[in-house]
Parts: structure tokens; C-alpha cells; sequence
């Protein structure tokens, strides 16, 4: 795999600014509620860090009626190759779709649907080796089969594999640092599912750094826990700590703000 086309390089990004119904966002437990003015501040930051990696950003308007659409990884998927739109597994996002379909008709020759099931853009990890599907509460069996077809039509093999009970997403417990590398909290490696890969293990009590973000040469990674940063420091990348205080308490992470590809054209 060339340089420009490795699963992390990335030259091209959409992101949506966050509605003041934000802080109305799906959450699985109460840990607090966010600010509309600290979530964007968040955004912001993330959007700066984005563009200095030398990512263009498209900035797509709130949507006050979906609380949870600044998180526009969900409802699609978007490759060098082509995007394909989803269907979130929540019902107060099932319009997500509709809603950015039109930008991506715009900026991708082939946009595919996914025709049965449902499937969230959290529960898919793209890999060198290919991309696994996670099946969870809100990626189910119907839309992850559904969604290997369509993977398929993009030249992109997929498997499916489990994210653990309890947890919202297959990124919320990892994410790829290098070609050939995955952070993993230890829970999800004692499954076995990264038994092909080097694997840096999450520190207990820190659970929620595994969802990191490599861009490039920069990889991003949750500022509020120090044993993460030092340990992935320690590895040799270069990191860049980002603001996610807000966005946890409504279940989100670093991969959730953005739709990330290799443009071509560009």
C-alpha cells in the first residue's frame, strides 16, 4: 500500500458544528451534562488539529433537530474509492443519513446505500489487513452483512467481529496507531481479535484513550489521561492531546467528529 493511500493518510475531512440540542446527546450513564459552549470549544480545537495536520475541512451547519449529529462518523462511511451511507442503530439518528447524503453526493462519484439492517460508522475500523465490523447494540447482523456487500462494491474486504457487551461502539475500546499497531483496552485483546497485529494495551482505569486518532503523522489522543499519553510517548509517536471532557459525557470520542478520506483529486 502506497504512502497516500495507507489507511490513516488522510487529506480531506467533514466535520459538523455541533447544534445547542447537543447537550441532549444519546448517553448510556449520566457522567454530567456538557455545554453547548465547552462542546464547541472542543470541536474547534479538533478542527484546528485537523487542518495543522494538513487535513481540508468541510464544515457542515448544526442540525438543531439531531442531538448527536456532530458526530457524522456514524452515518457514513467514506473511502478513497467512495462513501456509503448508513443506517445508525439509534432511532433518534435515523434521519442522519438523509441529512449529509447530499454533501457526499456532491463530493463522491459512487455513494452506495446500505440496503438492510443497521450499522453506526463507530463500530468500523479500517486496517491495512482489511476492515472489521463490529457487532453491538447498534450495529446488528442484518446491517454488518449488508455492509460487507457494499464494502466489497468498493474493492475493500471486511469481516465481522465483536464488540464487548456493555460497550457502545467497536472504536470506543480501540483504534490503529500504525500500519501494522492497535490500541486496545485489555478487554477487547483478550478476545483474540487483534491476534495479527502489535497491540499497545490501554492502562486499567483508562479505558476511554483507546479511542485515539492517527492522521497522518500526528496521532490525537484524549488529554485527560496522563498513564495513556506517556505509555503511547513512550512508543515513539508523535502526539498531539486533545479536549474530550464534553463529548464523553455524551458517549463520543476522537473518531466520532469526522468523516476522514485520501482525495485523489487533490
Amino acid at each position: 500500500m502506497s504512502p497516500a493511500r495507507s489507511v490513516y493518510r488522510f487529506n480531506s475531512a467533514i466535520v459538523r458544528e455541533p447544534s445547542r440540542s447537543v447537550v441532549d446527546g444519546l448517553r448510556a450513564e449520566e457522567r454530567g451534562s456538557p455545554t453547548y459552549e465547552a462542546v464547541k470549544a472542543e470541536h474547534d480545537a479538533y478542527i484546528a488539529v485537523l487542518r495543522d495536520a494538513g487535513v481540508e475541512v468541510t464544515i457542515l451547519p448544526a442540525l438543531e433537530s439531531f442531538p448527536d449529529s456532530i458526530f457524522v462518523e456514524d452515518p457514513a462511511l467514506v473511502f478513497t474509492e467512495g462513501a456509503i451511507l448508513l443506517h445508525p442503530g439509534a432511532a433518534s439518528r435515523s434521519g442522519e443519513a438523509a441529512e449529509i447524503a447530499p454533501t457526499l453526493r456532491d463530493m463522491f462519484e459512487t455513494v452506495l446505500d446500505l440496503p438492510a439492517g443497521f450499522a453506526d460508522g463507530g463500530d468500523i475500523l479500517a486496517t491495512p489487513k482489511g476492515v472489521m465490523i463490529g457487532l453491538s447494540a447498534r450495529t446488528d447482523r442484518a446491517g454488518a452483512e449488508a455492509l460487507i456487500g457494499c464494502l466489497d462494491r468498493l474493492g475493500h474486504k471486511a469481516e465481522l467481529v465483536a464488540t464487548p457487551e456493555g460497550v457502545l461502539h467497536f472504536k470506543t475500546a480501540c483504534s490503529l496507531l500504525d500500519d501494522e499497531t492497535v490500541l486496545s483496552t485489555a478487554r477487547l485483546a483478550r478476545s483474540g481479535v487483534f491476534k495479527d497485529y502489535k497491540q499497545i494495551i490501554i492502562p486499567e482505569g483508562e479505558e476511554p484513550a483507546a479511542n485515539a486518532l492517527r492522521i497522518n503523522d500526528i496521532l490525537m489522543v484524549p488529554s485527560t489521561y496522563p498513564r495513556s499519553l506517556e505509555l503511547l510517548d513512550k512508543h515513539g509517536y508523535k502526539i498531539i492531546p486533545v479536549a474530550t471532557t464534553q463529548i464523553e459525557m455524551i458517549d463520543a470520542g476522537l473518531s466520532c467528529m469526522s468523516l476522514r478520506w485520501y482525495r485523489d483529486d487533490k
